[in-house]
């Protein structure tokens, strides 16, 4: 079992902080989309469905600012930028498929929790949900 520090917990913990910023949906995606290679902004964000550019945004500059991905200005006209894996940004690579193997294959689970928990506590299932706001 992993042993830690009970300090990694303490809010002022710099492993804490860059666990943030490196566990979020977007900076994980972003290094599953960039494993094909080098990519633009915009090809980044056609492939993440549902990211706004300002949050995009802010997440490659966190994961340049931490290491884990380059940013490269391409002299063309317009000028284009295009992003990509380090080698410290693939060290990741190996966990976030493991964590992504597991939610595929615990998502049965996951789903059968979540439906006991929602019967016991009296909420209705969210297709349901959704159903009975459009009949109101």
């Amino acid at each position: 079992m992993l042993e830690l520090e009970p300090l990694c917990f303490s809010s002022a913990c710099p492993s804490r902080a860059l666990f943030d910023q490196i566990a979020d949906k977007w900076s994980m995606m972003v290094l599953v989309v960039l494993d094909d290679g080098p990519q633009r902004f915009n090809a980044i964000r056609r492939r993440l469905q549902g990211v706004t550019q300002k949050a995009l945004t802010q997440c490659l500059r966190r994961m340049e600012r931490n290491g884990l991905i380059s940013r490269e200005v391409i002299s063309l006209s317009p000028v284009a930028v295009q992003y990509q894996i380090t080698p410290l940004g693939r060290t990741l690579q190996q966990p976030f498929r493991a964590l992504h193997e597991w939610t595929l294959e615990k998502l049965p689970e996951v789903d059968a929790a979540r439906q006991a928990f929602d019967a016991m506590n009296g909420r209705p299932a969210p297709h349901e949900a959704s159903s009975a706001s459009r009949s109101v």
